[in-house]
């Protein structure tokens, strides 16, 4: 797929205006807005992977957990030149790439095809993994999940196992719209820091604060980033 001159829509200032060429039903627009802005300050600022690097081994990878209300993620992905603007109006309709899920063998710099949930942060620890076995240690992996997420099981278990094996490479974003059913005693920061993760939790729509909670050290273990957001209708 080629991407386009992208010189009018690299700001943070015409997202809007990508995300309202993608039309149509069950565009989960709650979902997708509450990601935008955590998702704008890892590409613009924080991810070392660029059109020219989807497929270079020491790129970072970005792995999409949240699957469902991909608009956000594809507005991203448009202002900075990894698809076309003109691929937008198309979002969801039979014969468009930009599907109702992501999928990683039709978008460029899609890491993972997703959208059932709970199964994004195993496979972030498995790739983490995978680069330890080849020698990659600078590469970061990068998951975005949603609150909810976390009542499945298998997000449980790929916590407690990455804490303990000091899995600093892996870094987790979770958007909190207080969706989860179960919820956790004392936040969901507290789960991660039960099982040895570094994890602040920020306001989902402050830049500064998101910046600084994505970049900040933490030698020897998995960072989680508890991002708290309020829906915009």
């Amino acid at each position: 797929m080629k991407t386009t001159d992208i010189t009018s829509v690299a700001g943070y200032q015409d997202l809007n205006r990508l995300l309202a060429l993608m039309t149509g039903d069950e565009k989960h627009g709650t979902a997708a807005t509450s990601t935008l802005d955590a998702l704008w300050v890892l590409y613009d600022r924080v991810l070392r992977v660029s059109p020219e690097s989807v497929d270079a081994p020491g790129r970072d990878r970005f792995l999409l957990s949240k699957g469902h209300g991909p608009m956000a993620y594809y507005a991203v992905l448009a202002a900075k030149g990894f698809i076309a603007e003109e691929t937008l109006p198309g979002f969801g309709s039979y014969d468009s790439p930009l599907g109702h899920h992501p999928d990683r063998t039709l978008i460029p710099g899609v890491e993972i095809s997703s959208g059932s949930l709970g199964h994004g942060l195993p496979l972030a620890v498995g790739s983490v993994l995978g680069l330890r076995a080849r020698g990659l240690t600078d590469p970061r992996v990068w998951v975005l999940i949603g609150d909810a997420e976390l009542d499945e099981g298998s997000n449980h278990e790929a916590i407690a196992y990455a804490g303990p094996a000091g899995l600093d490479q892996l870094h987790t974003l979770v958007i909190d719209n207080a969706s989860a059913t179960y919820g956790w005693p004392g936040g969901i920061a507290s789960r991660f820091e039960a099982a040895g993760w570094s994890v602040p939790a920020v306001d989902g729509r402050d830049h500064e604060a998101l910046y600084a909670a994505f970049t900040a050290p933490h030698a020897g273990r998995p960072r989680a980033v508890v991002a708290r957001v309020e829906p915009k209708s």
